[in-house]
């Protein structure tokens, strides 16, 4: 029979496993939980209209129809994804006395969770790397990013994020949960599982480090390395305003990057006993929940073509 914290028990009154997991949230304050409510409901809605007006843009203007307009598209269905993978349920959980989610259903949330993650790392990557083609080889651009070209990069980006997830699921159907069933988090995620079990995840960890590490650190070398021959490119630009526009475009490029990049970095890539449910559940709100709000805005209405693109659509040119 199971017990109220989701524990199915043996006939002979020994602990089995657990059938269920208690998400506690960011706080477990009923005052906090009302706030919460609150600027999650607006995060969530800015980042899906955000991202969804960015979809609609690039299918009605044929001006958008760009490799970099096509990787945005790509990084807006991600970003809907991401967040939708976690903040309906953590919205239920704040306005429910139940808090439970199932065994198969924390699973699930934390396959699809990782997947849009790596996803987004391998899409922020190739991302800069179009950059790159375009202000540094200008005049090959239209080869290195061909149509053919983009489509391959962006269908290995999907592949090898769905794969990378795919790893972590099939290792943790390895591990047995018969203790403490209740999370410090508001979903379902690799390492306070990984300190919820009473198995061995050492094999776990490994390959959370070898598996899920090249996707974040390759991603982010790629990055890095685009962008600082991008600056190079930049510094040779004559005039002082050019150069000032560029920066600054760059700059908030690289915050938002540096932001994602880092959080995902210190969450996965570390030991487990380093962990801490209490103090790092908030790290995964800035790359999971704040930097798919403000990718529309960093990436897309920033930029004068969509800027024309949304007066276009609303009639007002």
């Amino acid at each position: 029979m199971n017990d109220p914290l989701g524990c199915a028990r043996r006939e002979n009154g020994t602990m089995a496993t657990v059938t269920k997991f208690i998400l506690l949230g960011l706080s477990s304050r009923l005052e906090d939980q009302f706030i919460l409510f609150g600027f999650f409901t607006v995060f969530y809605l800015t980042a899906l209209v955000g991202n969804l007006l960015i979809l609609v843009m690039i299918s009605m203007d044929s001006r958008l129809h760009t490799p970099m307009y096509f990787f945005l598209g790509n990084l807006s269905v991600v970003d809907i994804g991401y967040t939708t993978s976690t903040v309906p349920k953590m919205l239920v959980n704040y306005l429910s006395q139940d808090k439970s989610i199932s065994l198969p259903g924390c699973l699930t949330q934390m396959y699809f969770f990782i997947s849009f993650g790596g996803i987004e790392c391998l899409l922020l990557g190739v991302m800069a790397y179009d950059r790159y083609a375009a202000i540094c080889h200008p005049l090959r651009y239209g080869v290195l990013m061909s149509q053919r070209a983009c489509s391959c990069l962006a269908a290995a980006a999907w592949a090898i994020g769905l794969a990378n997830s795919a790893v972590h699921l099939g290792l943790m159907f390895r591990l047995s949960f018969c203790h403490d069933n209740v999370i410090r988090h508001f979903f379902c995620d690799i390492p306070p599982l990984f300190q919820l079990s009473c198995s061995d995840t050492r094999i776990n960890q490994i390959a959370t480090i070898a598996v899920g590490g090249p996707v974040a650190m390759g991603s982010f070398l790629v990055t890095l390395v685009s962008y600082i021959y991008i600056v190079l490119a930049i510094v040779r630009i004559r005039t002082k305003e050019g150069r000032l526009k560029a920066f600054s475009t760059c700059t908030s490029h690289l915050a938002t990057v540096n932001l994602y990049f880092g959080t995902i970095l210190f969450t996965y890539v570390r030991p487990n006993s380093s962990y801490s449910q209490e103090q790092d559940r908030a790290l995964p709100v800035l790359y999971g929940i704040i930097t798919p709000m403000l990718n529309p805005i960093i990436y897309s209405l920033r930029n004068k073509e969509v800027k024309g693109a949304l007066q276009k659509a609303l009639g007002r040119s």
